[in-house]
């Protein structure tokens, strides 16, 4: 047996790994070769791509299987970085084995390079994940498996194994099948805090309940009967959005720095908001975090250590602790229905009907496809168990997190960490494979082109991937930002300024795809009902005006220092009138100054 079959013989039978994303290259013969013997093998363009998919499948898997990228050395290493990046900053897991020349031909420190293609792909991949290892020589899995599981905070991890260790014979007895796995148990949820926050919940009376992603799936499924019988408003994160229906009742929606104006204007009116699962970064705060949930008592649980104590937004207490594992608690003890909460729960009913998800302010131009009709139509039509891929940047990125309507039992997937443009497709075809669901994906036109060579791979597989594309004629956000901060002087933002995009019919053509438009809104409804009834994949060309505006947002302003200031989360554009603030801001109107 090689190394590189016992290697990956482990990652299948030890480590619930089923499926390998690769390009094909020579440093990678013998890691693929076994590959081809344990995993369902899946070819990409780019190896971007193979990330991209590999952790998206294990993001949305519901069984716990998971997915590999298998990269080549070099440009092999190079081109998976940007997926990488992404995994971390999400903290998914994400596992790329990375080819190298053989042992003889790296470089000493003095010179570049020796080995063809040879790159220090250990370095290169050290600072996004949380382990970068060169394998060079044979190391038993036990080894394997403390570089897999270093902590309790999942992210990627890179391999690299050089050419001659892939290939030697195995040269230690094969191990016990029984494997442990590695890493350190998270610490038992603190007593003394979760009695500080049932005191808080005695006594408060506006609460909020905030999920985040870093609360599972089967955790957030498994709980939400008991969540219901609390009574207590739920709200979600970008990264959250799947953990809560918007057909449950006390469902309060997703508050954000483009989030529902209706969600920022009550949490910022609470009085004790418990945030689980999330870091409560800086697109979740506003940038103007001393505002954050100002006349509220917050309570951050999370897993990171770093995350509690790295001064913003301002918090009542961090709590260290399994999100699952403390909610589960919380909800034990907690009490039932409290009859206290039920003016801010009518409160609440008053300024989410007083906000549609569509607000007046946008404007669609006659002969184009209003993304936020596209939203409401599609979310009335979309099932329980389909998977929604809102791509990761852009006008068709916010829009969707904004305005799409979640069900309970859903999958959305997005990576806004990173932000980058083009990672929908490759994301879609991971969840697709991995789930076997109708997948749904938005992409805006500019960035859909990034990547648009792996619908070769989408062809080639078959999935029911519906893919829709805002065709607005380039960066609809990128167009905005220029407009509105620099008086409409746009660069290389759409086609008129420089940036090249294809006739997508004529691209579907090339790669053998079933292609439709939508571009009439009042047949939206029928056309949606055909495009979603058909078991194959498909491109969707929605035509968006290039003018479109995406509103409520928060704005900034130019100092003239040159630095940004940004308004709190309450105070989205366009402004509220008077009347509005003093129906639907009573708590915060005597702070408000225009």
């Amino acid at each position: 047996m090689k190394y590189a079959e016992y290697l990956l013989k482990k990652l299948s039978t030890v480590e619930n790994y089923t499926h390998c994303y690769f390009v094909a290259g020579g440093n990678t013969m013998h890691l693929l070769d076994a590959a081809r013997k344990e995993f369902k093998c899946i070819p990409v363009v780019n190896e971007v791509a193979a990330g991209i998919a590999a952790e998206y499948f294990n993001e949305s898997n519901p069984d716990g299987k998971k997915a590999f990228a298998l990269v080549t050395a070099g440009p092999g290493l190079t081109n998976i970085v940007t997926s990488l990046a992404g995994a971390y900053l999400e903290s998914r897991e994400l596992l790329v084995i990375g080819g190298q020349v053989k042992r003889s031909d790296l470089k000493s420190p003095e010179l570049r390079q020796r080995g063809i293609q040879e790159i220090d792909g250990r370095a290169i991949a050290e600072p996004v994940t949380i382990s970068s290892e060169t394998i060079l020589e044979q190391l038993p899995f036990s080894k394997i498996q403390e570089i897999l599981h270093p902590g309790v905070k999942p992210g990627p991890v890179f391999l690299e194994i050089p050419l001659d260790v892939q290939g030697s014979e195995l040269s230690f007895e094969n191990e016990s099948k029984s494997f442990g796995r590695k890493g350190k148990n998270s610490d038992p949820v603190d007593q003394e805090a979760l009695n500080s926050i049932l005191h808080e919940l005695a006594y408060c009376d506006r609460p909020i309940l905030l999920l985040g992603g870093g609360l599972s799936r089967e955790a957030a499924r498994n709980l939400t009967p008991a969540i219901q019988r609390m009574g207590i408003p739920v709200m979600t994160t970008w990264n959250g959005m799947d953990r809560y229906g918007a057909d449950l009742q006390n469902y309060w929606g997703r508050p954000n720095t483009w989030g529902q104006r209706s969600s920022n204007i009550l949490l910022q009116q609470c009085d004790l908001l418990i945030a689980i699962g999330t870091r409560l970064g800086l697109q979740q705060t506003g940038f103007a975090w001393e505002e954050f949930a100002p006349l509220a008592k917050v309570y951050q649980v999370d897993i990171d250590k770093a995350e509690l104590e790295k001064g913003h937004p301002k918090i009542e207490r961090g709590i260290q602790a399994d999100a699952g594992e403390f909610l589960t608690k919380l909800i034990r003890l907690a009490p039932l229905e409290n009859r206290k909460y039920l003016n801010w729960i009518e409160f609440g009913k008053t300024v989410l009907t007083g906000f549609p998800l569509n607000e007046s302010s946008n404007e669609t131009a006659s002969g184009f496809v209003s993304p936020y009709f596209l939203m409401e139509s599609l979310s009335a039509k979309l099932h329980n168990d389909d998977v929604i891929v809102p791509c990761s940047s852009g006008g068709a990125f916010t829009v969707t997190m904004q305005a799409l309507i979640p069900k309970f039992g859903q999958t959305i997937i997005t990576n806004k960490g990173l932000a980058s443009m083009g990672y929908g497709l490759s994301g879609a075809i991971g969840a697709a494979e991995s789930t076997q669901a109708r997948t749904i994906l938005i992409e805006g036109d500019g960035g859909f082109a990034q990547n648009l060579q792996e619908l070769g791979t989408l062809a080639a597989q078959g999935l029911n991937v519906k893919v829709f594309i805002f065709s607005n004629s380039g960066y609809a956000s990128i167009r905005m930002t220029q407009r509105n901060y620099f008086n409409g002087a746009y660069l290389g933002c759409d086609t008129e300024t420089g940036l090249g995009l294809p006739d997508w019919s004529l691209i579907a053509m090339a790669y053998g795809l079933r292609y439709s438009k939508l571009e009439d809104v009042n047949l939206l409804d029928l056309a949606l009902s055909e495009v979603l009834s058909r078991i194959e994949p498909e491109i969707i060309e929605v035509k968006i005006d290039p003018e479109q505006t995406y509103f409520p947002k928060i704005t900034s302003r130019i100092l003239p220092s040159g630095a940004m200031a940004s308004n709190p989360l309450h105070l989205m554009t366009p402004d509220l009138s008077p009347d509005e603030i003093e129906q639907y801001l009573p708590y915060l109107k005597d702070r408000i100054k225009r």
